[in-house]
């Protein structure tokens, strides 16, 4: 149950910050949604402190690398409420996607190349899938995949290999 209830949350989270302001016009909805999301998975939470960690560990790098890539103009956001470069949305979805890592991802500890695989595959997809309804616009396709894949495996190879070990 827990499992179903932390990917429904971040889905809905997801779908809120993708969604909210492009086809809803409420930019703030994802926000809203993510917060009480977290507020939630946090009152749930067996580990609160061992959360904060994985959070700090996967949402800073994911946030940098975010922030890079609209810096160097390989794919920019469609956001009125931005915060440095990103919009205000990206830190609650991070936050959020890191529950993944706290709670189910823990799962490819034992299948590490499944886990590889998966990531280097679905984190690029989940981009390029914002492109078609118009949260990103992608300036370099061919960087963008290959910055995209890169990002990915070495997100899961230091969750697998550093974070796993040392939280």
């Amino acid at each position: 149950m827990r499992t179903f209830l932390t990917l429904t949350g971040y889905q809905f989270t997801w779908l809120a910050c993708a969604f909210g302001e492009n086809k809803f016009s409420l930019p703030s909805l994802g926000i809203f949604i993510g917060v009480i999301y977290l507020i939630l998975y946090l009152y749930f939470s067996y580990n609160k402190i061992k959360f904060f960690k994985v959070a700090l560990c996967i949402a800073v790098p994911g946030y940098l690398f975010d922030t890079l890539m609209v810096y160097f103009n390989i794919y920019l956001f469609n956001s009125a409420l931005i915060f440095g470069t990103l919009p205000l949305w990206m830190i609650i979805l991070w936050l959020s996607f890191s529950t993944l890592f706290d709670e189910l991802l823990i799962f490819f500890k034992n299948y590490k190349i499944i886990g590889l695989f998966l990531s280097t595959l679905l984190g690029p997809f989940t981009y390029f899938i914002s492109e078609s309804i118009g949260v990103i616009s992608i300036n370099n396709l061919i960087l963008f995949f290959v910055l995209m894949i890169i990002f990915w495996f070495l997100l899961m190879m230091y969750y697998l290999e550093i974070i796993l070990k040392k939280i």
